[in-house]
Order: structure tokens, then sequence, then C-alpha cells
């Protein structure tokens, strides 16, 4: 055990995954969250870990790479994917939270913790002594200009999206229905379009009008995998229903048919009385939203509990000044980023990067060897993209079949392939579990 405290700045969820990993191996923290004193443009409240994208922490199976992730995280004894577990909400084959609870759960256990103190203020300036800095990629400027420092060259930046959520029951169930794709599961709310319909809505929503906030540099750089509806949308009027509208799965009840287009609701919290519009991340002005979007089938009187806002991510170009240990190439040797803003991108791969930092920082303060991420698992895989991508060319990457380390023998089933790699993941994590008890310190 070690009498020396760590900084862990930001609380978020690698932020929040980073201050559990080193407390239970008996490592007192003292995390910085600056909500309430300070918030961002996405946040809605003060609790730690807040789910302010998607409530959906993606697939949550080894058929899929997000699956093969989340296995390796609980493993780990992931608090993230605990209190995910327990705020679960139906969603079909993905691990869906009520964000209200899940970020409740969070808060009150760490704030319980004996090794954990809980300190409501914005950091200025890295604090002194062992730091993760978890500020995320709405770092506030002032943070914010002192990584860009430290980093020694300027931010890349990527701008992100809000899908809104509506009330259930202002949902129009006569044009609606409920169904999973496939037939699977009837988790998700389905409103299908006629073609005319359709097309009538794509043309409202590439005219409607859009907002930056005005601090925003007026020729945004969008983030592939997480690109506004209306952005989508005028790419081609068939966009969208080859991409998130997408019909295929979804027969009509009583016909069995297949509708031109198809846009999807899912539960957002617990009780069901929210859903979110999946894929509609967002752009657009408040009042340009409701008319729009209420030209969806069966929204014509939806009554919006949130609406869609966008708001600006930040990250490190991390091949050119991240070491493998996830610091600073040339800077000090206890100080550590986590989550978002080193260049991954989603809540599953943000979580993990906060454990891969609070691990390198225990090893450190332990005087033990530093972990060694078996290049197999997606942990280990994650963590050689950020080191081994074009500088570049250097983007946010999501934990996807690209970036393991390719098979002895090539399959082409997508699904069978995926489970390939899910057992090499698994075989090779094994023992790395064991390697890591030897950080396993004394927690009260």
């Amino acid at each position: 055990m070690t009498d020396r405290s760590v900084s862990v700045v930001g609380g978020g969820l690698s932020g929040a995954e980073a201050a559990w990993m080193l407390a239970t191996r008996g490592i007192p923290v003292i995390l910085y969250e600056m909500r309430p004193r300070a918030t961002t443009p996405a946040h809605r409240t003060d609790g730690l870990a807040e789910v302010v994208c998607s409530n959906s922490f993606g697939a949550d199976s080894t058929s899929s790479p997000g699956g093969i992730l989340k296995e390796e995280l609980r493993a780990l004894d992931s608090l993230i994917l605990k209190c995910a577990d327990e705020a679960r909400v139906p969603a079909g084959k993905a691990l869906a939270v009520d964000r209200d609870i899940f970020s409740r759960l969070v808060t009150e256990t760490l704030e319980s913790h004996p090794l954990v103190t809980v300190v409501r203020e914005e950091r200025l300036s890295v604090p002194e002594g062992p730091v993760i800095l978890a500020t995320g990629p709405l770092t506030a400027p002032a943070m914010a200009e002192e990584i860009r420092k430290m980093a020694g060259e300027e931010y890349l930046s990527f701008f992100d999206a809000v899908a809104p959520v509506v009330e259930a029951d202002s949902i129009d169930m006569t044009k609606a229905f409920r169904l999973g794709r496939w037939g699977q599961e009837d988790d998700y709310i389905n409103c299908p379009f006629a073609r005319e319909e359709y097309e009538a809505f794509i043309s409202a929503l590439t005219g409607a009008e859009r907002t930056l906030p005005h601090d925003f540099e007026d020729s945004p750089s969008w983030f592939e995998g997480c690109l506004p509806v209306e952005v989508m949308a005028s790419r081609g009027t068939d966009t969208l229903r080859f991409g998130p509208l997408r019909p295929v799965g979804l027969p009509l009840p009583g016909t069995g048919e297949e509708a031109w287009a198809v846009a999807q609701l899912r539960q957002d919290n617990r009780e069901g009385t929210l859903y979110n519009l999946v894929g509609f991340q967002t752009s657009l002005r408040w009042g340009e939203q409701e008319r729009v979007f209420r030209m969806i089938p069966g929204l014509a009187e939806a009554e919006f509990a949130r609406f869609g806002v966008m708001h600006r991510n930040i990250y490190v170009n991390a091949p050119a000044v991240l070491d493998s240990r996830l610091r600073f190439k040339n800077g000090r040797e206890d100080l550590f980023l986590a989550g978002q803003i080193t260049g991954v991108e989603g809540y599953m791969e943000s979580t993990a990067m906060g454990c891969a930092a609070a691990l390198n920082m225990a090893a450190l303060l332990l005087g033990k060897p530093f972990p060694e991420w078996p290049r197999e698992t997606a942990v280990g895989s994650l963590l050689h993209y950020l080191g081994d991508a074009l500088e570049r060319r250097f983007q946010p990457m999501n934990v996807n079949l690209g970036i393991f380390p390719p098979l002895e023998k090539k399959i082409r089933n997508k699904a069978l392939r995926c489970e390939e790699v899910a057992r090499r993941a698994k075989d090779s994590f094994a023992p790395f579990l064991g390697r890591l008890a030897e950080l396993a310190g004394t927690a009260e």
C-alpha cells in the first residue's frame, strides 16, 4: 500500500473508473469534479459519470467487438460495468442504462469509499504529485490550454451531438409498433415511413436551420462515427434509409411488408417513460427539432423531454504526443491521461482508458512493472492503435475488428470471426489477470 494520494481530474466515466481502480488497490484518491460549480454545454446534473449522449453502451455479446471489451472490463471488476448492469434497461442485445440511476450508483459508490475524496471544484491547472487527467472531450478552456501546452501542439477536434428524448405516452402507437430487428426482442419502438413521408422528411431535415455555439469553428470536422442526422441526410436522399433508418428485419404488423424507412426509439429510463431517437444526434435549433422530428410517423404530437444539443470534443494526437503508458512523451512520469481525450471514442473505450491509466499509476506508485496488455485483447488493441496510428491521419477510434491483430485463418463470416477473436482474447486475458494480482494493494 502507498500513502501517496493520486489526483484524478474529471468525474466522468474514465475518471470514475480510474478512481475506483486505484482505491480498490489501496491507493488514496482525490477526485476533482467541477460540476455543479461549473458546467458544460451537454451536462445537466452534478452526478459523477453522467451519460450525456446515447444511453446505450453498445452491443453486449462476444459476437461483437464491444462485447469483447465489456467482458474484459467485467473481469477487471469495473465499477462502470457493475453500475451499468444494475441500471440496465431493455435494449435487445445492447447494454443500455437508465442514465439517472446509473450516475447515482457511481456517485454513491465513490463518495462512500473510504479512500476516495470527491472535491467539487474546477481545476484551472494540473495538480502537483501523481495525477490522472480524465477531463474528457468537454475539457474546460483553462485546463484545455494547460494540456495543449504540455502536448506541444494544437489539439485535433471534432464535433459531437446528442439525440433528443421524447415522452413515451406522447408517441402515437397506432402508427408506431414495438419490435426488435429480426423479431428477436420488442425493446424498440418503430416509426415506419412510406416513401412520400420519408422524402418529405429528408427535404425538411436538410433545409432546417442549424446552430453552432459561438465559440465553435465555422467549419466543423465531424467524427464519422457520430454524425448529426442532418449531416448524414445531406449526403444523399437514401443515406438515412440505408443507415440508422434502415427498415430491414422490421416487417410491418399485419402485412409483413417492409416499410420504406423506419426510425427507431430506444427506452431511456427504467420506468419506460422516456425514449430517445436512435441515430438522431443533431445540431438543429430546438424549434426546428420540434417541427422536423414531428414529421416522423407516430411523433406528430411528441413531447420532447430533452432536445438534441451539440458540443465540441477535443482529443490529443495520441501517436504524436503520448507514450505507451498514456503519458506525455518527455513529460512527467506521474502524469497520465485517460478517457476520450486520449483519442478513443465511446463510453466503454473511455472507461477502458481510465482503467489502463489507473493500473499504470498503481504500478508506478507500488514500484511494480507496468501492465503489459496482451495485443490480442480489446484493451490491448485500443492501446496499440493509440501508439501505432498514422500521426497525420489520426482520428478517434471505437473498438472494432480492424484494430485486433489478424487471425491466423481467414474467416469470412463476421459473427464467427468475432467469436474467434473473442476466444483468442479471453485466452490471452486470463494469464494477464493473474499478473495483475500483484497490483492489488491492501484496500480498506
